[in-house]
């Protein structure tokens, strides 16, 4: 698993803090969106997962796959990944939280975006996943 520098700035993470006291949605685009709330949430707020987030920077190697339990996202925008990477299992596990039948789910949208299709990878077609 590669390693992603990041910076979650204090407006960031604010507007999210709120945005999750209210009860609303958040809404990652990206996998690297995941991976950074992911690990800050992990690392700030291992007792307590609705606690607030505060700004924080470095580097995160967190590699999210099916049982993989979500603390902070409630809906990603992503492209169509490559087959067999570990975004793949990032998307996978995400499909179906703490559970691992979303591999299937995965494997299943793949198999319609080939035959439409689609296009992978950078520049390519995005889903969302609710």
């Amino acid at each position: 698993m590669h390693a992603e520098w990041y910076e979650l700035s204090a407006d960031a993470a604010a507007a999210i803090s709120t945005a999750r006291a209210e009860g609303r949605r958040i809404v990652a685009v990206g996998t690297t969106s995941i991976r950074v709330l992911e690990t800050v949430a992990r690392t700030q707020q291992p007792a307590d997962r609705r606690a607030p987030l505060t700004p924080a920077t470095g580097w995160t190697d967190i590699f999210l796959y099916p049982p993989a339990d979500f603390h902070v996202v409630d809906a990603l925008i992503t492209n169509f990944h490559l087959p067999q990477s570990t975004l793949v299992m990032l998307i996978a596990a995400f499909c179906a939280p703490q559970s691992t039948t979303g591999v299937e789910t995965i494997l299943d949208a793949y198999r319609q975006a080939i035959e439409h299709r689609y296009r992978f990878f950078s520049y390519g077609d995005a889903m969302l996943i609710l």
